[in-house]
């Protein structure tokens, strides 16, 4: 199983939600990064987890990211990830950077957050992100009409 990291593309309205211990955060409307590490026995199939978790919001959140796959305040749109070996989700969480949740994602590292917003798409940000960190994104769609882009 290929192994990388990933980020989770979300857009939402403002919103104030639960996320477990962190209790209730603010969200402000617009779009939402996750950053998130792949390197485990799964491997970016867990990437599916996640988009299977975003269209059966069903399931019992267990990961901060979770609570906003399961929430109907937010449309996970896209993925973007690369194949890599390395531990580079900090490198690319600190890449893309900017304002992000405190705390959220994070907590088995010493990294501000690995929750991004922005107020506008921002897929190029993420390409640039990736490609500061020595990897080629791909970007799948994950609603309507999904197919994959790959960038060169």
């Amino acid at each position: 199983m290929d192994k990388g990291i990933y980020c989770l593309v979300f857009h939402n309205g403002a919103c104030t939600l639960p996320v477990g211990a962190l209790g209730p955060v603010q969200f402000s409307a617009g779009w939402h990064v996750y950053v998130g590490s792949a390197l485990g026995s799964g491997g970016l199939a867990r990437l599916e987890r996640h988009i299977v978790l975003a269209r059966d919001r069903d399931k019992c959140p267990k990961w901060h990211v979770d609570y906003l796959l399961t929430s109907d305040r937010f449309q996970l749109r896209y993925t973007v990830a690369a194949k890599t070996q390395e531990p580079l989700e900090c490198l690319l969480a600190s890449a893309f950077g900017g304002s992000g949740i405190p705390n959220f994602g994070c907590s088995d590292c010493t990294c501000r957050s690995h929750l991004f917003f922005r107020r506008k798409d921002p897929a190029r940000e993420l390409r640039a992100a990736f490609r500061a960190t020595g990897l080629v994104p791909v970007i799948t769609k994950t609603l309507m009409n999904p197919k994959r882009i790959r960038d060169s």
